[in-house]
C-alpha cells in the first residue's frame, strides 16, 4: 500500500558490479540540494535492508535513492518486490560475485537484468555505453526509455576533457547544447562514469547545471574507497581497502599510476567470491599491475601466488615481486622498502582486512599532515 502511494515520484535504484554506493551517494548529493529525499544509508544494499527501508518511506520524501546489492539470482527481484523503482541504474557488469554464477559473466548479467524486468515497465533505465558486458543485459522487451552515459562511445550524456584536479576529477559535459565543467572530490576515471549517472538523472529531473555542479562538489566518498593520506617525507597512501574484484582493482591501479610521482608500490590482497574464475582473475590483476610502471608488487592471501604469477608472465622483474601469508611479514617488508616520495596503493577484499596494513603504514610514518 505504501509502495503504491509513492510511485509518482522518482524512485531510483542503483545496481551493478561496482560503483553502486558511489553512484547512489552522488545522485543523492545533487537531489538533496533542492528536495527532501530518502537515501539508503552507507552501503546497506541487502534485500533485508530494502525491506526495512520500505517502512521508512514517507509522503514528504520528494525522491528515493536506493542501492540494490546482488549475490544470487532472485535478489534484485526481491528488492523490487519491496520497493519498485521507476528509475533503474546498472553501473556496469563485471566479475564481482562471479563465483556464485559458475564463473560466467553471462550469469552476472542475467541476475542484474532482474532490475530491468521488475522495475516499473514505463520507467527509465540508465546504462553505461562503454561497458562491454552491459551488452549482455536483457533489455529486449523493456517498454520504458533507455538512456546511456559514456566517455568513449556515443551516449546521451558524455564526459570529455577528463583530468585529475585537486584530489578529484574534472571534466566537461554538454547539457542542452552547452558545455559545463564538473568536479568530483574523488579520484579515478571510473568515478566519472558514476558522476555521469548523477548528472544525467538530475538533469532529466529538472535540476540546473549549477545545482548539479554544487551537489557533486559536496559529495562525500565512503571511507576506505580511494582515500588518500599524505604523510611525512612525501609518502602517500591510497586506501582502497573496502572491497575488491578484478575491475575495481584495475581501476585502483590506474589511480596509483596517475597520481604516484616517484616510486609506486601496489599492495594487493586476495579477492573473494570469484569461484572458478579465481585463478584467472588474480593472474589478470597481476599482469595488469605489471604494466602500470610500478616498482614493487606485494601480494597477500590465498591467491597471492596467482597475482605474482600473472606479473611474471608479462616480464615483471621477479626480484620486485613479493608474496606473503603473514601480515606481520608483509608489514616488515614494506617498512624496509618505503622511501621518501613513495606512493603505496593498498587494495583487497574486505575479508582481507587490508585496512590494518593502511593503519600500520600510517603509524610507522607518524601523523598525517
Amino acid at each position: 500500500m505504501r509502495r503504491k502511494s509513492i510511485l509518482y515520484k522518482p524512485i531510483i535504484a542503483v545496481t551493478g558490479s561496482s560503483g553502486k554506493t558511489t553512484t547512489k551517494e552522488m545522485i543523492a548529493a545533487v537531489l538533496k540540494k533542492r528536495w527532501k529525499i530518502f537515501k539508503s544509508p552507507q552501503n546497506r544494499n541487502a534485500v533485508s535492508a530494502t525491506r526495512r527501508h520500505a517502512k521508512l518511506l514517507r509522503h514528504a520524501h520528494r525522491a528515493v535513492v536506493l542501492e540494490y546489492g546482488m549475490q544470487y539470482y532472485g535478489n534484485i527481484k526481491r528488492h523490487c518486490h519491496y520497493i519498485r523503482p521507476n528509475i533503474g541504474v546498472i553501473t556496469h557488469i563485471g566479475r564481482a560475485h562471479i563465483g556464485n554464477f559458475g564463473g560466467r559473466i553471462q550469469g552476472v548479467a542475467k541476475a542484474k537484468s532482474e532490475l530491468i524486468r521488475y522495475m516499473k515497465s514505463s520507467g527509465t533505465l540508465w546504462l553505461n555505453a562503454d561497458d562491454h558486458y552491459s551488452k549482455l543485459l536483457r533489455t529486449k522487451g523493456f517498454k520504458g526509455r533507455i538512456v546511456r552515459i559514456g566517455i568513449r562511445n556515443k551516449a546521451h550524456y558524455r564526459a570529455t576533457q577528463i583530468h585529475n584536479a585537486k584530489r578529484g576529477m574534472a571534466f566537461r559535459v554538454k547539457l542542452d547544447g552547452t558545455e559545463h565543467r564538473f568536479y568530483i572530490p574523488i579520484l579515478g576515471r571510473h568515478n566519472v562514469y558514476n558522476a555521469l549517472f548523477a548528472i544525467g538523472i538530475s538533469h532529466r529531473l529538472g535540476f540546473t547545471p549549477k545545482q548539479i555542479q554544487n551537489g557533486l562538489k559536496t559529495f562525500e566518498k565512503q571511507k576506505r574507497r580511494l582515500s588518500v593520506y599524505d604523510l611525512r617525507r612525501g609518502i602517500r597512501i591510497i586506501d582502497d581497502s573496502y572491497s575488491a574484484n578484478p575491475d575495481a582493482v584495475k581501476a585502483a591501479l590506474d589511480v596509483l599510476s596517475a597520481i604516484g610521482k616517484n616510486k609506486k608500490i601496489a599492495v594487493l590482497g586476495s579477492m573473494s567470491e570469484l569461484g572458478a574464475y579465481a585463478v584467472k582473475g588474480h593472474k589478470e590483476i597481476g599482469s595488469y599491475a605489471a604494466r602500470k610502471n610500478i616498482a614493487h608488487i606485494y601480494a597477500i592471501g590465498k591467491h597471492a601466488s596467482q597475482i605474482i604469477a600473472g606479473a611474471k608472465q608479462v616480464g615483471f622483474p621477479a626480484k620486485n615481486l613479493h608474496s606473503f601469508v603473514s601480515r606481520a611479514q608483509l608489514h616488515k617488508a614494506l617498512a624496509r622498502v618505503i622511501q621518501p616520495g613513495t606512493t603505496i596503493l593498498v587494495k583487497g577484499s574486505n575479508q582481507m582486512r587490508m585496512n590494518k596494513t593502511v593503519a600500520y603504514l600510517k603509524q610507522i610514518q607518524f601523523k598525517s599532515r
